[in-house]
C-alpha cells in the first residue's frame, strides 16, 4: 500500500493545532437520511470559526462520474465550478473550545489507505477522542424523538444513549472502517447512527442535524448554537402534523408506527424498531406518496401559508 500521507496535504502551520483535541467526523455519500450529515457540515462551517488544516486528494479518492461536480452555465459561458472536497478543519465551539472536524465526501476508492491516513492524523495531533455521525431510514414516527444507535468502545455512551442494539450485517461506509481500525488500536471512538423516519429520509429534516449536534455534545462536551435548528425543526414538524391531521389514511399509518415504536420502547417483546409482527408495516412509499407534494413546496424556511419560499 502506498504511503497514507500521499492522500492529503497539511495546509496549516502544524503548530496551529494543539495536542489532545476531540475529532468529529461527518462524511456524505452512502446514506444520509433526513440530510443529517449534509446539514451538520453546512451548519458547523457556517456558524463556527474554522481553519482548514489538511485537504485530501479528490482526484485520487473520488469517482467523479458517480458524484459529478456542479458547474454554473451563464448564458454562453461557464462562470463557476464547484469541486467536491474532503477537509480536516480546526474549529471552535460556542464557548471557544477547539476541536477538529473532518467533513466532505465519503471516499469512493482506497478505503484502507484513507483509514490509515485518518489514523496518521489522529496520532500526529494526539487526538483525544473521535466521534462520527450518520443517519439511516427506519420505520419510526416523526412524532417521537429521533433515537440513536451507538457503536465503538465508549461504553458509557452506549449504555446511556443506544436505543437499538442489533446483531446484524449491513453495508459499511468509510467511517465504519475508520472506527474499526481505531478501535483495534484502543483509541476512544463513538459512532452515532440516527434512526430517521423512513418517509422523511429524502427530505431535509432539521431535527436530524439537531440530534447529531446533541450526540456530539454528549460525546465531547462541545457546545453548539442550536436555536435556529430548533425553530426550523418545530416549523417543519408542524407542517407534517398539519398534513397528517388532514388525511385520515396517513394518520392511521403514522399511528401504527407510533404504537410499534412505543411498544418497543416499553420493552414489551419487540426485538427492534424494524420488527414486523404480522407483516403489516406501513411502507416508506405509502407515507411518502401522501407527503411528497406537500413537502416539495415546504422546505425549512418556507411560508406555510402558500408553499412558496419567502
Amino acid at each position: 500500500m502506498e504511503q497514507p500521507s500521499g492522500l492529503y496535504e497539511v495546509v496549516a502551520d502544524a503548530g496551529l493545532v494543539p495536542d489532545g483535541l476531540n475529532l468529529v467526523a461527518a462524511l456524505t455519500g452512502f446514506t444520509d437520511a433526513g440530510g443529517a450529515v449534509a446539514q451538520l457540515g453546512e451548519y458547523l462551517l457556517d456558524n463556527l470559526d474554522n481553519t482548514v488544516v489538511a485537504e485530501f486528494d479528490a482526484d485520487t479518492l473520488l469517482d467523479y462520474r458517480a458524484r459529478r461536480p456542479i458547474i454554473t452555465f451563464d448564458q454562453d459561458h461557464l462562470s463557476d465550478y464547484e469541486p467536491q472536497s474532503l477537509r480536516l478543519y480546526l474549529m471552535s465551539d460556542e464557548l471557544g473550545q477547539r476541536f477538529l472536524f473532518l467533513n466532505g465526501f465519503e471516499p469512493d476508492f482506497q478505503w484502507e489507505r484513507f483509514s490509515a491516513a485518518v489514523i496518521e492524523l489522529v496520532q500526529r495531533f494526539h487526538v483525544k477522542t473521535t466521534t462520527w455521525v450518520h443517519a439511516i431510514p427506519m420505520p419510526v414516527p416523526h412524532t417521537r424523538p429521533i433515537s440513536v444507535t451507538v457503536s465503538g468502545n465508549r461504553i458509557e455512551l452506549i449504555d446511556a444513549m443506544s436505543v437499538w442494539r442489533p446483531s446484524t450485517q449491513a453495508p459499511a461506509n468509510a467511517l465504519h472502517l475508520v472506527e474499526y481500525r481505531l478501535q483495534e488500536l484502543g483509541h476512544p471512538i463513538a459512532g452515532f447512527v440516527l434512526l430517521v423516519p423512513h418517509y422523511l429520509a429524502d427530505t431535509e429534516f432539521p431535527s436530524t442535524a439537531l440530534v447529531a449536534l446533541e450526540s456530539i455534545s454528549s460525546a465531547t462536551g462541545l457546545i453548539f448554537p442550536t436555536d435556529r435548528l430548533r425553530e426550523e425543526g418545530r416549523v417543519f414538524i408542524g407542517k407534517i402534523d398539519e398534513q397528517v391531521e388532514s388525511n385520515a389514511e396517513l394518520g392511521r399509518l403514522v399511528h401504527t408506527l407510533e404504537e410499534r415504536h412505543d411498544t418497543y420502547m416499553e420493552g414489551n417483546g419487540l426485538r427492534s424498531p424494524l420488527t414486523d409482527i404480522d407483516g403489516e408495516l406501513p411502507s416508506a412509499d405509502e407515507i411518502a406518496d401522501e407527503l411528497e407534494r406537500f413537502l416539495a413546496g415546504n422546505r425549512p424556511g418556507d411560508d406555510p401559508t402558500d408553499g412558496r419560499p419567502r
